[in-house]
Order: structure tokens, then sequence, then C-alpha cells
């Protein structure tokens, strides 16, 4: 099936913005009772995301969808979808508890079967643990600073040992320690040589019952950039781009008592702690749309992500890593780094929403994508949606 014109996903997308029954979908709370069948530990920093998971329902009844609500991703997420009558479902979850819960809700809604808008399993696992992320980068050629990951299982951090002197040489610090798998720069520190390390590491261990994740301090500025598929939105009008479009690249401004940008959970995101880059800085902000193009190409992304990067001692880019959930908080002057610099490309919040969606409605009508599981369902909704209301040639 060829790829459609922008009139005819338009039409399509209006069609069935007023049919479908969409769900979006945040993070349950395993203490709520009936949440879970039994408490495990977060091996991820956990968040709700329902106020985000609001904005973006919000977003979508003013686009003219009229059947939107909130679920929680719990236990109970089946029953609520089959009660709902659910056709579509948008993922605003980092999971509840347990080992890579990026990836829960998408590997529930595959065995379900109802389509969704996010990343797929594997690569919401990837892209949230950072040394997959960091080991595919470094195969793709991609540049990421050298790295060491230590399980709990294996005691205590040998910060003379092998590994690390395979990846550190003789660097002797500030290093940087932080979970596998996390959010918003929780746990996230910053210690001065070898000597700290061990204790650093134990604290993630701690607190996460997981890996943790050390390198090099980079000294240099810092920013990111986010990318998402070729079809995306301007004044509520569709367009699409020759490839993965990169947009909102700004620089992180970091106080003096910030060595790494601060959690938004003790420092929230304002506007005057980032900046987009100024017109001569065009050569830069280029390098950061090109390799955030090479990791969406790359890892076969099919959702938004914000890559983070900063530059080390010689101003060289490294990357950081891929949020795979970029945080979308709208409204009440809430300000989010995915959408700070969105203006700069014509491009609003509703306009964000509106093109993730038409991008995952044109993906389930490529005929490379034809029988594609998550698609299977958008494509019938679409075809009857098609015969009722397309346009007559």
């Amino acid at each position: 099936m060829a790829q459609l014109g922008n009139e005819d996903l338009e039409a399509f997308l209006a069609a069935l913005a007023p049919r479908l029954r969409v769900a979006v979908i945040h993070g349950g709370d395993k203490t709520v009772p009936g949440a879970v069948l039994q408490q495990t530990p977060n091996c991820r920093p956990w968040r709700s995301y329902a106020t985000v998971a609001g904005a973006i329902g919000r977003s979508l009844e003013q686009l003219g969808f009229r059947d939107v609500v909130l679920l929680p991703d719990d236990r109970n997420l089946p029953a609520r979808l089959e009660a709902e009558r659910i056709q579509l479902a948008w993922l605003n979850t980092g999971g509840m508890q347990g080992r890579d819960p990026m990836a829960h809700a998408p590997a529930l809604l595959e065995l379900l079967g109802i389509p969704y808008i996010g990343h797929d399993p594997l690569n919401a696992s990837r892209l949230d643990n950072k040394h997959v992320f960091k080991r595919e980068l470094q195969a793709l050629g991609l540049p990421t600073a050298p790295f060491v990951v230590w399980a709990p299982s294996r005691g205590t951090y040998e910060a003379e040992g092998p590994e690390a002197r395979s990846a550190f040489g003789d660097y002797a610090g500030p290093f940087v320690v932080k979970p596998v798998s996390g959010r918003a720069s929780v746990l996230v520190d910053v210690v001065a040589n070898r000597l700290e390390l061990p204790a650093a590491v134990e604290r993630v261990h701690s607190a996460m019952r997981s890996a943790a994740l050390v390198e090099p301090y980079l000294p240099g500025r810092e920013f990111c950039v986010s990318v998402g598929g070729p079809v995306a939105c301007r004044g509520r009008r569709l367009f699409q781009a020759d490839g993965p479009l990169a947009f909102s690249a700004l620089e992180r401004l970091l106080d003096a008592d910030e060595p790494i940008f601060t959690s938004m959970d003790q420092r929230p995101i304002t506007a005057e702690r980032a900046r987009a880059l100024a017109p001569e800085e065009a050569a830069l902000r280029e390098e950061l749309f090109d390799l955030a193009r090479q990791i969406y190409r790359g890892f076969d992304l099919e959702f938004l992500v914000r890559v983070d990067l900063r530059m080390d001692a010689a101003g060289r880019l490294m990357v950081l890593e891929a949020n795979p959930k970029p945080d979308l908080q709208h409204g009440n002057g809430a300000v989010n780094l995915t959408t700070l610099g969105i203006s700069d490309q014509g491009m609003d919040y509703d306009d964000l929403v509106m093109g993730l969606v038409a991008e995952r409605l044109q993906r389930a009508l490529l005929g490379r994508d034809l029988g594609h599981p998550q698609l299977v369902a958008i494509e019938s909704i679409v075809k009857a949606a098609a015969v009722a209301e397309a346009p007559r040639s």
C-alpha cells in the first residue's frame, strides 16, 4: 500500500477521531489495594505521570477524539481496557515495579492485541537500560563515553579492577554513577575520584536493587534534542519530512552548584533552565539533529524520544541517553524540554500530539507494515472509516 498524502491522511484521522475509544495509560501505584498481587522492589524510580497523561488526554479531546479515558498501568488494566472497549492506547507509563518496568505495558498490549502509541517492548527496554543503549551506540559507531556496569550480585565495585582499567585507563576522576534504569537524574551522583566509587555504586544497589553504571564526568556543555517519525503537524496541518524529524535543540543551563542537570523532582524545569540554540550556532544544531536522526534510524524507533548529550573536555558531543518517555507536561505554566523549543518548527503542543497519532496511523497504512501485530487492529478500523468517511474521487 502506498504512503498516503497529507490531505488523505488528515481525512482518515478526522474520520477516526470521533470513532476511536482511546486510553491514555499512566503508571499504576503498587500501594493501592488490588493494584498488584504482591509488592516487589522498584528497579526504576517510580512516578505515576498521571498529570501528564491528563494533559495528553485533553489535547486528544481538543483534536476531536470524543472517547478518551485515563487508566493506570496495574493488574486491573486488561479488564479496564475490555470494559471501556478501548481500541487505541497511548503509553505514558514508566511501569510500576519489578524489572524492566518500561516494557511491561507495551508487552501486555501486544499480548492483548490492542494497538498503541509508544515504543514496542524491546525498544522500551533497551532505551531505558542505559548500559544496553550505550553498547548499541558503540556498535553503531555513535559517540558515547566509556563505561562500566556493575550488578549487585558482583559485590563491591572494583575501582582498580580490570574492567575499570580497560574502560578508563589512567583517568582518575571525577566520575558519574547512576542506575542503569532511571529517570529525571534521580540517584545520579558525581564523585571526585576512584576511591569514592564503591560507596556510590553501593548507594544505587541499595536503593534500586539493580545495576549501577559508572562513566567519566564530562565537563562540557549539556544539550538535549527531540526526534520523532517523519509524519508531523504544523498549525493542525500534516506534513511529512524526508526522514525522522528532529526538533527542540536546547542547551541545558546549569547553575554554579550543578555539575549535572538536577532532578526535576528537586528543581522543576523552567524556561530559564534551558535555551534554544542561537542562529549563529546552526552547525551545532545540525550536529545535534543528525545524531538524533541516526539514533532514531539505527534503533528502528517508532515513537518520540529525547536525546541527552554532553560535550567532553575537547568539545566533542557524547550521547548520554535517549529518554523513551520524554516529559510532556503542559498547562498551568508547566514547561517540558521536548516542547520548549518546538515553536522554532512553527508547532505547538497539540500539533505534536496530532503528529504522533498521525505517524502511528501512517505506519498502519504502509505496505511494509502490513500484518505487523500491533498495527492490524488500527488497519481494520482505518479501512472501515475509509469506506464510510473518505471523500470520493
